[in-house]
């Protein structure tokens, strides 16, 4: 498959990444798939690591998800190891070998048990993964690791994704301040249930695993869990948080320590930040749109009607042709299949008031919709005048590239 063009929607660049203590990071060339490129990325962790996760709820997970979904109750890492290319999905009694055996080897060279090792993979489903050549590159990768790799890490990740993503944020937790970076990758089957999508977030704060997990959970439900690409949740969706515990400062004695408050907000900040980049990069994609109901009967009903206009491909279709169709949104929440008051609906576009009351405005003028459809940047809101429940999804369009893309993934 020929390089992709790099997405319209693309920040300007990777940000300034510095260094999280207790963590290194490298990424080398192991020819899972892709040749010239590396593909392999290592992570070590200092002794004492904590690590939460979400994974993907796709009944059909991949071995990678598996493995760490038994390992993390335990709440400790030293180690992280993703390739690209193939996602070790749907490979029986083979991609459970390859977990071990993966495991296993980098366990040797980081002194930890296999158990202490996290495991992700990403790409094309079906494939037996070659895990011999990733055990071979391993050696490499352990005598190349850094604490300035995050950007080789973050491209090393990519399959289908035009640009690597990243993020970072300082935090201050008792007057002490601490770094929280992130990666990510994905581009399609983006629909996170916890596109191929993985991400993996370090911080050097002192956070015990349960708390990690209690923040990690509460932040993905209104960042990751609030992206669509696709509609499509991939079998590898995987968010990793690891806190390495380098920077001294006051005991955290709980997810709802005050202390917290702004490692929170800013762990928060930062999730929304890579997850929108991942939808910036939707394949294909031209715009970015951001969808909020409002008035539903709660935030869970909210959500649903949300994610069915901006999973509609109606809707995304309409966008992609700058066309102020906004027809389509009522149909997307009429089939959302929760209650909505068809006499008291209301759509903005754009912050130009469509509808109200279930019909179209008096003396309305589609002129400055139309001129909002042609930026890159699309705003939808609807009140659906039931209740009080609230919810922001954001999505891109759909245009004949996430065709073109998809129909070549294998080639």
């Amino acid at each position: 498959m020929a390089p992709l063009p790099v997405s319209p929607l693309a920040p300007e660049g990777l940000p300034a990444l510095p260094p999280v203590a207790g963590c290194r990071f490298s990424a080398v060339e192991a020819g899972v798939r892709y040749k010239g490129r590396r593909d392999v990325l290592l992570a070590e962790f200092v002794p004492g690591t904590t690590v939460a996760g979400v994974l993907t709820r796709n009944q059909m997970p991949g071995a990678p998800v598996d493995w760490c979904r038994a390992q993390l109750p335990a709440g400790r890492a030293r180690g992280l190891v993703v390739n690209a290319g193939n996602a070790n999905v749907f490979t029986g009694a083979h991609g459970r070998t390859a977990c071990n055996e993966t495991a296993a080897a980098a366990a040797r060279l980081l002194g930890c048990p296999p158990s202490e090792i996290m495991l992700a993979s990403t790409g094309v489903i079906g494939e037996p993964l070659p895990y011999e050549r990733i055990v071979a590159a391993l050696p490499g990768a352990q005598a190349s690791l850094s604490d300035n790799s995050w950007a080789d890490a973050a491209r090393a990740i990519m399959t289908t994704d035009t640009f690597p993503k990243a993020a970072s944020r300082t935090a201050n937790i008792r007057g002490v301040p601490v770094r929280i970076n992130g990666i990510a990758k994905g581009s399609g089957m983006i629909a996170p249930d916890m596109a191929t999508m993985l991400s993996f977030v370090v911080t050097d704060a002192q956070v015990p695993a349960d708390v990690l997990q209690t923040l990690l959970s509460r932040s993905t439900a209104r960042t990751f869990n609030a992206i669509t690409v696709d509609s499509d949740t991939s079998t590898s969706d995987t968010l990793l948080l690891f806190a390495t515990g380098q920077v001294p400062h006051a005991a955290i004695t709980g997810a709802g320590d005050p202390a917290l408050r702004d490692f929170r907000a800013k762990l928060q900040d930062l999730l929304k930040d890579l997850a929108l980049q991942v939808v910036r990069d939707g394949e294909g994609a031209q715009k970015l749109v951001e969808v909020t109901v409002t008035g539903a009967a709660s935030e869970r009903a909210a959500r649903r009607i949300a994610l069915a206009i901006a999973d509609s491909p109606l809707v995304k279709t309409a966008i992609a042709g700058e066309d102020a169709n906004w027809g389509r949104i009522v149909m997307a929440v009429g089939k959302s299949g929760q209650k909505a008051d068809r006499d008291r609906l209301a759509v903005d576009i754009g912050g130009v008031v469509v509808a109200r009351d279930g019909a179209r405005v008096e003396g309305y003028d589609e002129a400055p919709v139309a001129a909002h459809m042609k930026g890159s940047e699309i705003a939808i809101t609807v009140d659906v005048g039931v209740g009080r429940g609230r919810s922001t999804v954001w999505t891109c369009d759909l245009t004949h590239g996430y065709i073109d893309i998809n129909a070549d993934y294998r080639s």
